[in-house]
């Protein structure tokens, strides 16, 4: 299994990274991707990216989140920090709390799908009430090869096909499709598994039965088995699956 989108990083992890490290490679992990937010957490994700070499991989970016008035330094750094990336990314939009810097967040992410068209480099995409103004810039943006992951999708099948129109999108699947109150089971039945990826979003959305809890990679399994439950095939076709299309995705990667 390829965790597509994981913060190791994180401080949550400072007590005991090497045994969720450890728990995650016996779980069946292979590769972790580790997305960027801002300058305040870039030095963590390249002390835990030089830790753990050939298992956990880089995405370069600017968060949504970290987008205010002053954005221009922050892009800038992040536009430093691009070399060994396999990605960029987390990038994206994002109204849930604030709709104060939209226009600021529309700027920046049309920079860096402009970044991920000259390096030719996948997207990781975050997207969180703010489907229509995401549809309106990857339109605007469109290019030959756009390709990349809408993260922790909760928007609609519908919404998803249109982003393709623009791009090919994978749908990233992470512990939400555990929660018994979501929508995502029901968007999901209708997207085929090659276009669907896992992840964790550690360490937060952890799946059920560790819901409150720190999410962490090993976890993966239980949203492969949720997974597999909702399209009614078995978990070892999801896994297989959906390792398939991110190892296309990030690295050209075919089986013969």
């Amino acid at each position: 299994m390829i965790d597509t989108h994981v913060h190791l990083y994180d401080q949550a992890f400072d007590t005991d990274r090497e045994l969720v490290v450890v728990r995650a490679k016996k779980a069946g992990v292979s590769h972790c991707i580790l997305p960027a937010i801002d300058k305040s957490t870039f030095q963590a994700q390249k002390e835990c990216l030089e830790l753990y070499p050939g298992f956990c991989l880089k995405a370069s970016g600017l968060h949504p989140t970290s987008v205010d008035r002053d954005y221009r330094q922050e892009l800038d750094f992040a536009r430093c920090t691009l070399e060994g990336a396999i990605a960029i990314g987390e990038v994206g939009l994002d109204a849930y709390w604030s709709r104060e810097y939209m226009d600021e967040q529309i700027l920046v992410l049309e920079e860096q799908i402009q970044w991920a068209r000259e390096l030719d480099l996948p997207l990781i995409i975050h997207s969180r009430s703010s489907f229509a103004e995401l549809l309106a810039t990857l339109k605007k943006c469109t290019y030959p090869h756009m390709r990349g992951i809408l993260h922790a999708w909760s928007g609609s099948a519908g919404v998803f096909r249109e982003a393709n129109r623009y791009g090919h999108f994978l749908m990233g699947i992470g512990g939400v499709i555990t929660y018994r109150n979501a929508r995502l089971a029901g968007v999901v039945k209708e997207i085929d598994l090659t276009e669907i990826v896992l992840e964790t979003d550690a360490p937060w959305l952890s799946p059920v039965p560790f819901r409150g809890q720190r999410n962490e990679s090993a976890y993966l399994e239980h949203i492969a088995r949720e997974l597999a439950q909702v399209r009614d095939v078995s978990p070892e076709k999801v896994i297989e699956q959906t390792t398939q299309n991110a190892l296309s995705l990030f690295f050209g990667e075919k089986n013969e």
